[in-house]
């Protein structure tokens, strides 16, 4: 046993958690939208401590968008919401695409892989899975009005995947209009023999994230449902909810839910989940409280984890993410072409071949989550192959994205500072943005080669920048629903005026 303040538990964006328990490990898979490879799953022996398990697709289906051509992209979009469950020797992940809008279904005997991929019939929007004790199989999915469809196992060349058939789909649980987020992020479990409906909803009398359980004797219903937990921590009055359960080996209960944390995304958050009979309604925390601490079960105590982000000096190329470490990823699917690594010397060289309004339409920006409460990071910069109009550097990308970096002006190089504030759409933000950012900071460079800094600090959700020492402004950071995602380091290139300059990265330190 251990008992430790514990939460949140990876102080990173690992939002809509999925968790399941195969032996004695635990997997938790979490929205990855747009970013590349997609669809991370964890790994954990005590629920607290997490490190890579795999990516379930490095690619989806290679759509223009997906892929950043022209002015297209899919911020905000992606997978969404995925279940994870484990029947029968195989593991299943369930999710939709918001872009495509199609529900995916991957399989694999082995949690890393091969998946093979197979598509549902129909969009089932923050579907869970449940595989009951008498072989029958559901999927609850939906917005407000929450729905059941029964689900059949097909064969495939390497196994098995999930298929549609005849049933209906009928709508089980409703949600009232006195809502400012209805019913949805479903998660379905058979317990001692009833049948649970874990959903969040935002009621307009709490005005936050409320975790609500729905119970019934059949899959189908009657169900009847409460509101069990609105805590937040007495952080932001951000609630915590939409998330699973999972049972130890023991037998006790755990859940992890995500709370929303500011600029740095929406953070997963462990609690005790108790039954007190003879009421069917579980008990999270304290009767609805988060304790600060807890014990909690090491199944394998002696473990040492991988840290989910940190330095690289970028001499390896046996990564689970495109042969780089797996705390990278891309935003957006990468175009390898433009990619060029010296292993030897420890360099990364982009190049461009579009030409970008501003930084988020940028291809091969290679990003790493950022971690609460602050972090910061320092790279080495070689620009010296810029075009002219080039912008390459340090990045903190999210919707209001602000970077430190180089540019080629009149043949000179330039130091610049700049930040992006959307001020439109409100907190929907402008998933389409064309417009440059704005030069805070502005000298000229004596070389090309520039070791730069940035810095986040999120009590206040700010940035600064440095080269190393403080250069720019102090940037505000912010959460929208453009991008959807926390705030994330990035090494970016983009070009202006000619597509086809490069910038090698080196001796990145988290």
């Amino acid at each position: 046993m251990n008992k430790e303040s514990i939460n949140p538990i990876t102080k990173l964006d690992y939002p809509d958690p999925d968790v399941i328990r195969v032996g004695d490990t635990y997997y938790m898979v979490s929205t990855t939208m747009y970013f590349m490879p997609g669809c991370e799953i964890l790994r954990s022996y005590d629920l607290v401590h997490w490190e890579h398990a795999a990516y379930v697709y490095d690619r989806l289906d290679s759509t223009p968008a997906q892929r950043l051509e022209r002015k297209e992209n899919i911020y905000g979009q992606g997978m969404w919401a995925a279940s994870l469950r484990y029947h029968e020797g195989y593991f299943f992940v369930v999710f939709v695409c918001n872009d495509t809008h199609k529900t995916y279904v991957y399989t694999s005997r082995s949690i890393d892989g091969p998946w093979e991929k197979n598509y549902l019939e129909g969009f089932y929007h923050d579907n869970s899975v449940l595989f009951d004790d008498d072989g029958r199989i559901y999927i609850v999915s939906g917005n407000k009005e929450i729905h059941i469809k029964e689900l059949s196992l097909k064969k495939t060349e390497m196994g098995v995947t999930l298929a549609d058939n005849t049933s209906d789909d009928l709508v089980i649980i409703r949600d009232s209009d006195d809502v400012y987020l209805g019913y949805e992020g479903a998660h379905f479990y058979k317990i001692n023999g009833k049948y649970y409906i874990f959903l969040i909803h935002m009621p307009k009398s709490i005005g936050k994230r409320t975790e609500a359980v729905f119970v019934s004797d059949s899959p189908f219903g009657p169900y009847t449902g409460k509101d069990v937990m609105y805590d937040d921590r007495g952080y932001r009055e951000a609630g915590v909810a939409q998330g699973g359960v999972v049972q130890t080996p023991s037998g006790k209960w755990y859940s992890i839910l995500f709370q929303d944390s500011g600029a740095v995304g929406r953070i997963p958050v462990l609690m005790p989940v108790t039954w007190d009979e003879p009421s069917p309604y579980p008990i999270f925390g304290d009767d609805g409280k988060i304790p600060e601490n807890f014990e909690i079960e090491d199944l394998n105590p002696d473990y040492n984890y991988t840290p989910l982000v940190g330095s690289d000096d970028f001499k390896s190329d046996d990564g689970d993410s495109f042969g780089f470490m797996s705390r990278w990823q891309f935003n957006h699917e990468p175009d390898l072409s433009l990619i060029k690594r010296d292993l030897t010397n420890g360099t990364v060289t982009i190049t461009t071949d579009k030409l970008c309004d501003n930084l988020v339409q940028a291809r091969n920006v290679l990003t790493q989550r950022t971690l609460f409460p602050g972090c910061s990071c320092i790279v080495d910069v070689d620009a010296s192959d810029l075009s002219e109009g080039d912008y390459a550097g340090l990045c903190i990308l999210e919707s209001n994205y602000c970077f430190i970096g180089v540019t080629k002006r009149d043949g000179k190089f330039y130091l610049v500072q700049g930040n992006r504030e959307i001020a439109t759409g409100g907190f929907w933000g402008e998933r389409h943005d064309t417009e440059s950012f704005v030069e805070q900071a502005c000298t000229e460079l004596d070389s090309p080669k520039v070791t730069l800094h940035a810095n986040i600090c999120y009590d206040d959700d700010t940035a600064t920048f440095g080269y190393p020492e403080k250069f720019g402004a102090i940037n505000k950071l912010q959460f929208k629903l453009d991008h959807f995602t926390g705030a994330r380091f990035g090494l970016f290139i983009y070009s202006t005026k000619e597509a086809g300059g490069s910038a090698s990265f080196s001796n990145f330190v988290y």
